[in-house]
């Protein structure tokens, strides 16, 4: 018989321990995909993800899979082969960026930034003259810092702007109409709160309008997709797919937990339980990897110290604490640990937890 896995505190890049209405809405009595009563529920999800969003996109939706599809939607659906993608580079998801651009055929152009640093709009501007789309990741779950997008949309012209928002969605601002994002993709298990498996999607009317006729992607045509989830021409729903009715319900009562507490609230939540980890870790004597005034208050990167064993510090939480934190990626695996303070665990007791946890970790390990 498979032994039962305590509750981990998932202090990772994701997923976060959900909500627990979220948890509890997956044991809510199942529903069909087209009985009306999902179909309501649906359209109240997609109406709360404009909130989170800010936006008045009419096809705003949770797409069937992870936020990694999200990314592919957003470039199977606006890119034809020979248009050219500027692409902004400075973590692991704008190499991904670049990697699914290029597998549709872009011509890529990238533009490479320090890993720590934010995206330079400037820079980005005189990449190209007249690309089909500019992208960029606002808060780069692999180095913990913040872009500024609205800056990219103000220089995008013709372009459309593609903009990942996985780990800031739900738990900092985002203003996709104010700041010009055109197409836009996240993931629930972060600052959602909610498990992995969907992923929250909007594109504007100029996108749409734009899209690709006939994308690679059956299974990602937004076209196909609208029928299901706003209806088709003539009114009624259409059937694309078997929505993950279960995840559906479960993502809905993660957005009413967020809406009730008040997007307000919830950044203010986020923003001061990273800040008193951002300071507890300081005063311990660790570097912070991410720039100064760029960095995540719900995704703290922060440097291992010199002869420490990253592993062995990570492998002690686990063991001791039941506590998850990441390690770093590609070059900094094993030099930069990545802590979440993510939905509901942005919060004080989280935070005096891993700071009283680490320290004795980094002694002991």
């Amino acid at each position: 018989m498979t032994q039962p896995v305590l509750q981990r505190q998932l202090f990772g890049p994701g997923p976060s321990n959900p909500y627990p209405e979220a948890t509890a809405a997956l044991g809510l009595p199942l529903l069909g995909h087209l009985d009306p009563a999902f179909i309501a529920r649906m359209d109240r999800v997609c109406d709360s993800l404009r909130i989170l969003w800010g936006t008045s996109n009419a096809r705003t939706l949770p797409l069937s899979a992870t936020g990694s599809a999200g990314m592919e939607a957003a470039f199977v659906n606006t890119i034809n082969p020979g248009d050219v993608a500027v692409i902004a580079v400075n973590g692991l998801f704008g190499e991904r960026m670049c990697e699914v651009a290029s597998r549709v055929g872009a011509e890529v152009v990238r533009v490479d930034h320090d890993y720590g640093t934010p995206v330079d709009a400037q820079r980005v501007a005189e990449a190209h003259p007249n690309p089909t789309v500019i992208a960029a990741v606002h808060a780069e779950t692999s180095t913990g810092v913040l872009s500024d997008i609205a800056a990219l949309g103000a220089i995008k012209g013709d372009a459309l702007l593609i903009t990942d928002a996985v780990t800031s969605i739900g738990g900092m601002p985002v203003q996709a109409d104010d700041w010009g994002i055109d197409v836009g993709y996240a993931g629930t298990q972060k600052c959602i709160g909610v498990a992995p498996g969907l992923a929250p999607f909007t594109i504007s009317d100029r996108a749409f309008e734009r899209r690709v006729q006939k994308p690679q992607s059956w299974y990602l045509d937004l076209g196909l997709l609208g029928g299901y989830t706003t209806g088709s021409t003539g009114g009624g729903r259409t059937y694309h797919h078997t929505a993950p009715v279960a995840m559906v319900a479960s993502l809905e009562a993660g957005l009413d937990r967020i809406l009730s507490e008040g997007l307000d609230s919830v950044t203010a939540r986020h923003q001061s339980a990273g800040t008193a980890l951002q300071d507890g870790l300081q005063e311990m004597g660790l570097e912070l990897f991410a720039a100064e005034g760029y960095r995540l208050p719900q995704l703290t990167t922060v440097k291992v110290p010199e002869h420490v064993d990253s592993a062995k510090v990570r492998g002690y939480l686990l063991e001791r604490f039941n506590i998850e934190i990441g390690g770093g990626v590609g070059q900094y695996a094993n030099t930069v640990w990545r802590i979440g303070l993510m939905g509901p665990n942005a919060n004080p007791a989280s935070v005096a937890l891993l700071l009283a946890a680490l320290k004795e970790a980094i002694d002991k390990a």
